[in-house]
């Protein structure tokens, strides 16, 4: 690949690049972008290369244990550090990606903290992981605004909003438009190290910190290794230690098994873990693939109330209350029903019910995906929650073995739940090669966990050759016809003609190879990269 060289020999650009944000990527930056890289990027790429080991102890029928090694820190009394004033009451969370719109509606919705993602529900184009740092730092000056000319609308911060959080790219995601020596950037530090390098001091003046969800860890040892990168970081910038604030996403199998140590390793910086719900299942179905049996339901029949993700989340809540640290729950995709009023009304009771459930658990917090679910979310955790949080609610009275955590799910696989998931997976994969990563498909709010569950569970389902709910064998033939019908009806919907103008064609293709390729793609998202 052509580059063209931006500093000495140190940083390249690809060929692909013709705007190289100035403001952003500024000599100074690139210097810290490089500084993180040289120090943490071969540790990155050797936690990698762990994953794929014991990904090869779970293709042996093994599962996870909880740590041998680490006994004594799950065992002894310790706590983690302060949670700063402005991060104690989180008890509704918006998320969203980083575009302009999004970031001001979500600071404006009434949420107490707003994520603003460069991870899963954002697009990893050039211009959207640059252009997002910008509006993350206007938003942070408060001089973020919008003009939207052909709605005549404007849209400004209010004077009250939301407090900020932003997620990086996980650590098996590049940054393949920078490459520092030879070796494309990891999209974890270019994220990280951009947004702190320009947002930092002016976060300070406001009183506040860079505060950060940190996503799809799988063992202790990734923890420590953001927690020496923020500390790098901090030196680096000249503040003190602690500055930083993040926030663990449960979003792995593995990581259920390793809760006090994730803590432990932050401990200085940790604040809070989430459940990660759909990662989650991907990560589940994932993980034990090669299982022989081990074949999940259909996906809309594995819920929070499913008993290994209640067993998850209720860990979750116990393990942080013990460790000072406020435990956040999952995600409610849905977004408003317009036009049918009954149907509508039948999702926000839904949501109701999920936010009622997760506060009644212990649950310090929530998230939503629209802004008109806050209000709903919110009203749940004011009732049951009049305090910022609930840190005294232990939940000493559950008891959560190895074997609670992987319990398979009962349930069963049905022709519509094949359809499902090739036709939503079809369609957000579409999207995303747009520059999409979060998308309304049918009534909710998707990010790329839709497509990797989706996918995967047709491979998994494809491998096993599922007995259906009807009896029938889900075999090579019949995915074909079923893939080929819902190709069709896309087809027919958009027509040949206008269907030349989307990103169709490939987005079949890479779901189709997915489904019927011999070895596991671990992320969908990583081959799809190649033609952002």
């Amino acid at each position: 690949m052509a580059q063209t060289v931006i500093e000495k020999t140190k940083i390249t650009f690809s060929n692909d690049v013709s705007n190289y944000y100035p403001e952003i990527l500024t000599e100074e930056a690139l210097d810290f972008i490089i500084a993180l890289h040289e120090n943490f990027n071969e540790e990155r790429l050797q936690l990698l290369k762990k994953r794929v080991n014991q990904q090869k102890k779970f293709d042996d029928r093994q599962f996870p244990k909880f740590p041998k090694e680490t006994k004594s820190i799950r065992e002894s009394n310790w706590t983690a550090g302060n949670i700063p004033l402005d991060l104690q009451d989180r008890r509704v969370e918006i998320t969203g990606p980083v575009d302009r719109k999004m970031i001001i509606n979500a600071l404006n919705s009434g949420a107490k903290t707003f994520m603003a993602d460069l991870e899963d529900s954002n697009a990893p184009t050039w211009q959207n992981a640059i252009e997002g740092q910008q509006n993350l730092i206007d938003a942070n000056n408060k001089t973020i605004t919008l003009e939207d000319v052909k709605r005549g609308k404007s849209y400004q911060l209010k004077p009250e909003t939301a407090v900020l959080l932003v997620r990086p790219r996980g650590l098996h995601l590049n940054e393949r438009h920078i490459i520092i020596n030879g070796v494309e950037a990891s999209g974890s530090l270019v994220d990280f190290g951009l947004y702190v390098f320009h947002n930092t001091q002016i976060l300070l003046k406001h009183h506040t910190a860079p505060y950060f969800y940190l996503p799809k860890l799988e063992h202790y040892k990734e923890a420590r290794w953001w927690n020496n990168v923020f500390k790098f970081a901090e030196d680096y910038l000249e503040v003190p230690l602690g500055t930083f604030k993040a926030t663990v996403l449960i979003e792995t199998i593995t990581a259920s098994f390793q809760l006090d140590e994730i803590i432990y390793e932050l401990k200085e910086h940790i604040v809070g873990l989430n459940c990660g719900r759909w990662d989650y299942i991907f990560s589940y179905i994932k993980k034990f693939r090669n299982h022989k049996n081990f074949v999940v339901p259909n996906r809309d029949q594995v819920t929070m109330t499913t008993p290994f993700m209640d067993a998850y989340s209720k860990l979750v809540i116990q393990r942080c209350h013990k460790r000072g640290i406020l435990a956040i729950g999952g995600m409610a995709a849905q977004i408003p029903i317009k036009n049918d009023e009954i149907a509508n009304a039948a999702a926000l009771e839904k949501v109701r019910k999920d936010k009622e459930r997760e506060v009644k658990n212990g649950h310090d917090g929530t998230w939503v995906a629209h802004p008109d679910l806050v209000a709903v979310a919110m009203t749940e955790f004011n009732t049951y929650m009049p305090a910022p949080n609930q840190l005294q609610v232990s939940r000493d009275d559950v008891t959560i073995t190895e074997q609670d955590l992987v319990e398979l799910p009962e349930g069963t696989v049905t022709e519509a739940g094949i359809r499902k998931n090739i036709n939503v997976g079809i369609l957000y994969t579409e999207a995303w090669l747009r520059g999409y990563g979060a998308v309304a498909l049918y009534n909710l709010m998707e990010d790329a966990a839709t497509a990797e569950i989706s996918r995967t569970q047709v491979w998994q389902w494809l491998k096993n050759e599922v007995v259906l709910e009807d009896g029938r064998i889900f075999n090579l033939k019949m995915y074909t016809e079923i893939f080929n019908e819902e190709v069709e009806k896309l087809v027919s919907i958009y027509t040949e003609e206008t269907i030349k103008d989307t990103k169709f064609e490939l987005a079949i293709q890479l779901f189709d190879k997915s489904v019927l390729s011999q070895e596991f793609e671990e992320f969908l998202t990583l081959s799809a990269y190649n033609y952002l």
